[in-house]
């Protein structure tokens, strides 16, 4: 991971972003899926920052990995800067394609620490073929969305009473591929997949950010925001289209030529995650509910993304299908 490079920004610089010493000043983080890409980066910064970091992964070996990697690389970025005090990175196993072991993380979470100031629901996949969990959710919806909403329902009682507490939610700008409002039960299981899959996608993407708009009503003393890291086309997210026999090779080059010319490499990608994180200007008094774009620039979502009546539908549908097996919303 440390071969990445930095791209430099007069947009915006995490150096501006208030640091802290851990020793006097506790500050608990969880970051899903941050074992590659975007999140990666977000958890060394955070790190960085002077952050407890708890990582989210299923695969322990993959997790401890990226830790080392973020260790070294946070020690290198540290010298010559002697107001950097760096946090500590945990491992918490959790498989969000399971809903019972999200409910396990997130109990085990409660066990070791009481309270939690930053939730960063960053892990998702992306634009894959149409398949169930073992919870009966289509996998997109699940991943992206679904298990984000419980897990994020489990922890809150540790993030009400915390001052100045934040919810993140990683969206995309494809959420604006759900162009029309559709039933959540809407799988999209028609062919060609390379066409049905993004609507699914965007379903997901949108529902996140109608969960952060509900948040940000049910929770008004906890900053509850949903971010778009811009066109971030060096992640493994795409692995899958870049994989595929034949086609695969003219998906590789789509991505890289349009990822030149608009794209952001993947630490660039976690800025918007890191400024909704750590800047102080940003309060829940004037904020709730907002949606963020690349470098940390409010943005307006899409029209169903922003509409309140669609977000309490998503709600209703949410918690009704949990509550069917077997996770109680309240």
């Amino acid at each position: 991971m440390t071969s990445y490079s930095p791209t430099a920004s007069v947009k915006f610089n995490p150096d501006d972003l208030p640091y802290i010493n851990p020793r006097y000043d506790r500050r608990v983080c969880l970051i899903t899926g941050a074992n590659s890409g975007i999140g990666w980066f977000t958890a060394l910064h955070l790190y960085l920052h002077g952050y407890i970091v708890y990582i989210g992964g299923r695969n322990k070996l993959k997790v401890e990995r990226a830790i080392s990697d973020i260790t070294k690389e946070a020690k290198r970025r540290k010298q010559e800067k002697s107001y950097i005090y760096l946090g500590k990175l945990i491992f918490l196993e959790i498989d969000l394609l399971d809903l019972d072991s999200v409910e396990k993380s997130a109990e085990e979470f409660k066990k070791r620490e009481p309270k939690l100031h930053i939730l960063i629901n960053n892990a998702g996949i992306m634009a894959l073929p149409f398949s169930y969990s073992k919870d009966n959710f289509e996998i997109q919806v699940q991943t992206n969305y679904i298990s984000p909403f419980l897990l994020t329902q489990r922890l809150i009682p540790l993030m009400s009473t915390v001052e100045k507490s934040r919810i993140l939610y990683v969206s995309s700008i494809g959420h604006n591929l759900y162009f029309k409002r559709f039933s959540m039960d809407s799988t999209f299981d028609y062919h060609p997949n390379i066409i049905f899959t993004w609507l699914r996608y965007g379903l997901s993407k949108t529902s996140g950010i109608h969960y952060i708009k509900n948040l940000s009503l049910k929770y008004p003393n906890i900053l509850c925001l949903a971010v778009n890291p811009g066109f971030v086309m060096s992640t493994n997210l795409l692995s899958h289209w870049t994989r595929l026999p034949i086609v695969g090779l003219f998906f590789w080059i789509f991505f890289q030529i349009f990822g030149f010319f608009f794209g952001v490499d993947i630490e660039t990608g976690c800025y918007s995650t890191i400024k909704c994180c750590l800047d102080e200007n940003l309060t829940s008094e004037k904020d709730n509910g907002k949606y963020f774009s690349t470098y940390g620039i409010e943005a307006e979502p899409s029209s169903i993304a922003s509409n309140m009546d669609y977000a309490a539908e998503t709600w209703v549908w949410t918690t009704t299908e949990l509550n069917k097996r077997g996770h109680p919303i309240e």
